[in-house]
């Protein structure tokens, strides 16, 4: 699923509004979402295409949207932009919080780098309860997506298993487990790894740090309680585990 997809989706009645309501929509996706400095009729009729739509007749609608009064766009550079008040009025409809389209422009382009199937399938719940302002699973989910990363990352080279091993006994003597498979993780607390991962050097302490403060916010969502999650922790849980985990450690 790509971007785009994702956005018509979460549009109510994307694919039943008229041509020009579909237009000013994938025109906000462009700007919003896609960062592009201005859109042509080409972006646009690609937008369209990939939207799984018969693109209208581009250039005529934009003419007309451009000469409106007032119009809602406007000519810039070698394309157009929506008009000031066309696009406030839009990112307050759509995109509220600026945070909310950064973040989950981060996790829709997330997908395309992660090869792994079971990865995906977490990211993907994360990001589906981002936008419907589902923080506590939000959190949870991405924690279980950036776990499940470092236990993967740790499997795929013998070198770091062969650490991770030497620490587990360095520091947790009473434990027998010896990590081979993904199964041998259920013996030991997400906290112990992260511990044996510190002693073992195979993390900086930066990573160790983010771990730890991530884990203990999971922790604290994960159950029932009065506490209240925000926007503003989902955010930070999301942005801080997919850059400095997700993508930082490569197999």
């Amino acid at each position: 699923m790509n971007g785009l997809h994702e956005f018509t989706d979460s549009v109510s009645g994307f694919h039943s509004k008229t041509a020009v309501e579909q237009l000013l929509l994938l025109g906000w996706f462009l700007e919003a979402i896609e960062s592009k400095p201005c859109f042509t009729a080409s972006d646009i009729r690609t937008a369209f295409q990939k939207a799984g739509i018969e693109p209208p007749n581009v250039s005529q609608y934009l003419d007309r949207l451009k000469a409106k009064k007032p119009p809602q766009i406007v000519k810039s550079g070698a394309g157009f932009r929506l008009a000031g008040t066309v696009r406030r009025s839009m990112d307050a409809k759509i995109g509220g919080n600026p945070s909310v389209i950064a973040v989950s422009k981060l996790l829709s382009d997330l997908p395309a780098k992660v090869p792994n199937v079971a990865e995906r399938d977490f990211l993907n719940e994360a990001l589906n309860c981002y936008k419907v302002k589902a923080y506590r699973a939000a959190i949870v989910m991405t924690w279980n997506l950036a776990y499940d990363h470092l236990m993967g990352w740790l499997l795929d080279d013998q070198s770091r298993l062969d650490k991770l091993n030497d620490a587990i006994k360095k520091r947790f003597s009473k434990l027998t487990v010896v990590v081979a498979v993904r199964d041998d993780f259920d013996e030991l607390k997400e906290s112990q790894v992260i511990d044996a991962c510190r002693t073992a050097r195979l993390l900086n302490k930066n990573v160790v740090e983010i771990l730890e403060s991530k884990l203990k916010r999971r922790n604290t969502v994960a159950h029932p309680s009065t506490v209240i999650v925000t926007q503003a922790q989902a955010d930070d849980t999301i942005t801080d585990l997919v850059n400095n985990v997700v993508l930082a450690l490569t197999r």
